[in-house]
């Protein structure tokens, strides 16, 4: 019989507690499969916060807010991301993102966008129990998506994406796990519009993302079901030019997941009772369970904001070619106490992109802290132009 190294189930141990939260006696936040679809996939967004819902379109939108891409000049462009994950302890877990977009139609007002992530576990050695060598095996979580984007005014345009999600933590025959499916969905909006500010004319932006709206995942097979993380962020941005080069953006994001809330056990509620509900909260449809999280936290008013995670960030960019940032990332102790500073640049040509994004935890231990990101993307009208 193959059974995993000491190594594996420390691996498996601590990414669930960073992921899911920290296991506190205050700590309560909600418990969904692939907690990788919540991580930042680029160094743009990554460097200021966590910030994208309404930023300034760039190449690395897919994520963020796809319908931002009907208001990118370009025509096309495509990016690749790369995010390390406990980098402290291991050095093969990691996060691969790439993403595209094509503009079309009359005035270019219409996009279709694509994107995959792909979250490798890194390989783990497995032992039989006489502590002999078996076969390495890789577990991760991928994800496709693709989405349409379109102006709907001059100001605002709108998005529906579509998604398809994979996870396999197969370690080996008939272990008891299965390769789990899901589908989703996204629906997101950007609106940009311009405000005076004292002598200058500032870009305001403002955007949604109602993200990964779908079916449940199980990894046994059918006989478990798991939330995928439902998210609602809410996004807002003000470019101000200092001058004819100087710019400088200051963004905000709020963030929910749309799942319901754990139960806390009551003082006089019997184990059955406290039990049959945890299975009644399990068993609730996808989209029964996003409309109940808005009313459902065990602590109240309190409780569900409480649930919001906010995120700031400041963007500097001279000449819309060398940019600095940094940001700051917050979440309340009983979600999870996700509490870091963020710092990055980026360069940009008219043919491609370069940004890097570093991050330092603030409380407790964050899988990113102190690593380095990157993301590269390239401009096709750029790189069509280099061949003329």
């Amino acid at each position: 019989m193959i059974k995993f190294s000491k190594k594996y189930l420390f691996i498996v141990l601590f990414f669930s507690v960073t992921v899911l939260g920290y296991a506190q006696e205050i700590a309560n936040p909600p418990v969904t499969a692939v907690p990788s679809l919540t991580i930042a996939p680029d160094a743009r967004g990554g460097g200021m916060g966590d910030v994208g819902g309404a930023t300034l379109p760039d190449l690395y939108s897919q994520h963020w807010n796809p319908a931002k891409y009907a208001f990118l000049q370009t025509k096309a462009g495509i990016s690749m991301s790369y995010t390390p994950w406990l980098r402290k302890i291991v050095n093969d877990i990691a996060m691969v993102y790439a993403s595209g977009f094509y503009k079309f139609g009359n005035e270019d007002n219409q996009a279709l966008s694509a994107s995959i992530r792909y979250f490798s576990i890194g390989d783990i050695p497995t032992s039989t129990l006489e502590d002999s060598f078996g076969p390495n095996v890789s577990p991760y979580e991928m994800a496709f998506d693709v989405a349409y984007s379109r102006k709907l005014t001059e100001t605002f345009s709108g998005s529906v994406g579509l998604r398809y999600i994979r996870t396999d933590y197969t370690t080996f025959e008939d272990d008891g796990t299965t390769p789990g499916n899901a589908y989703a969905a996204d629906i997101s909006g950007y609106n940009e519009s311009y405000v005076m500010i004292g002598s200058s004319e500032s870009l305001l932006g403002l955007g949604f993302n109602i993200s990964n709206i779908g079916s449940k995942i199980s990894m046994d097979g059918g006989d478990t079901e798991y939330f995928i993380p439902t998210n609602m962020r809410l996004g807002a941005s003000l470019t101000y030019p200092l001058d004819e080069y100087n710019t400088l953006a200051f963004s905000l994001d709020l963030n929910k997941l749309l799942v319901p809330s754990r139960p806390i056990k009551g003082d006089e509620e019997s184990d059955d009772a406290f039990l049959e509900r945890q299975r009644a909260i399990n068993a609730m449809s996808p989209i029964r369970g996003m409309f109940r999280s808005f009313t459902d936290s065990p602590y109240g008013l309190r409780g569900e904001l409480e649930e919001i995670a906010w995120s700031a960030g400041v963007e500097y960019a001279y000449n819309n070619q060398f940019m600095v940032r940094s940001g700051y990332f917050h979440e309340s102790e009983r979600q999870g106490n996700r509490k870091y500073f963020t710092f990055g640049a980026g360069f940009k040509m008219n043919v491609f992109q370069l940004d890097a994004a570093y991050l330092i935890s603030s409380a407790e231990s964050n899988p990113l802290d102190q690593t380095i990101r990157f993301s590269l993307g390239f401009d096709m009208d750029g790189l069509r132009s280099l061949f003329k």
